[in-house]
């Protein structure tokens, strides 16, 4: 996939209405097999075990930090959430098939929620604003549902005081999906859709890895401040995405145009988001 092949207004629109967006073959199938020797290289190094859940996994592979200015979908993560981000989270799950739903130290699962801080992030008439939004990049066959996919509720972020019955995954709650798709295709949903992380009971390993954005005015939840060895040779919107754009804090609310170089990408009005346009 090219960035050339994105309707990007009519996407913008579509994950506002929706909530999430499924996207077919936005990493190559070499891309995928790199990142895979990378997992398998991080896995090596670990006590064997049904799950693992690794953040900040940016600074644990060169590979993986790749993916912070993945340029086939940094131009639609501008014109959601804006120009003036930073890269917010960079988790990494593997789930091992687990058909007895054994307990493990890391989560095998993860029941219905809203992601988020505690306490949750401040409602205005029962409905929570986007604050970061989460690439899923699907590194394993995740092609047909119960393989400890991720589940989604469509248009729960537009739902006034919403939240499901029950939170138990396990338990079927009406308009769910699970986001199915190859090694290469890759989903977004913003952290206000209700989702949840199904256990697996087939036969296959799941490997999921999210690349998440928020506004650079946020704390990000990988790290305090971007290592040296991230910010090594970075590029001009690479170094914004690791946050560093000035020693005055102010300027993370007010930053000059030269310490923003995300916005060659913002396409301005017509994309849904013209708040941004005066920013």
């Amino acid at each position: 996939m090219t960035t050339q092949q994105l309707d990007i207004p009519a996407l913008v629109r579509q994950f506002h209405r929706d909530g999430y967006l499924i996207l077919r073959n936005v990493l190559p199938e070499e891309r995928v097999a790199r990142l895979n020797r990378a997992v398998d290289e991080l896995l090596a190094g670990e006590p064997e075990s049904l799950s693992y859940n690794w953040y900040n996994s940016v600074e644990r592979h060169a590979e993986i930090a790749g993916l912070i200015d993945e340029p086939s979908l940094l131009p639609l993560m501008v014109n959601i959430l804006g120009f003036n981000i930073q890269l917010h989270i960079s988790h990494l799950t593997v789930r091992k098939p687990n058909p007895d739903d054994l307990k493990t130290d890391s989560q095998s699962f993860i029941n219905w929620h809203q992601d988020g801080p505690h306490p949750q992030f401040p409602r205005l008439h029962g409905l929570t604003s986007i604050y970061y939004v989460k690439v899923g990049y699907i590194l394993s066959d995740m092609s047909e549902p119960n393989r400890g996919n991720t589940k989604l509720i469509p248009g729960s972020h537009r739902m006034a005081d919403f939240a499901p019955v029950q939170t138990n995954v396990d338990v079927p709650v009406n308009g769910e999906i699970q986001v199915c798709g190859q090694p290469g295709d890759a989903f977004i949903f913003p952290q206000n859709l209700w989702h949840a992380g199904a256990p697996n009971r087939s036969g296959f390993t799941r490997r999921q890895l999210f690349i998440g954005y928020s506004p650079i005015w946020m704390r990000p939840i990988d790290y305090h401040r971007a290592s040296d060895r991230l910010l090594e040779g970075a590029s001009p919107i690479r170094r914004q995405l690791l946050g560093d754009i000035s020693s005055n804090c102010f300027k993370y609310y007010v930053p000059e145009e030269s310490m923003v170089p995300l916005k060659s990408l913002w396409l301005g009005a017509g994309t849904g988001n013209d708040a941004y346009s005066n920013s």
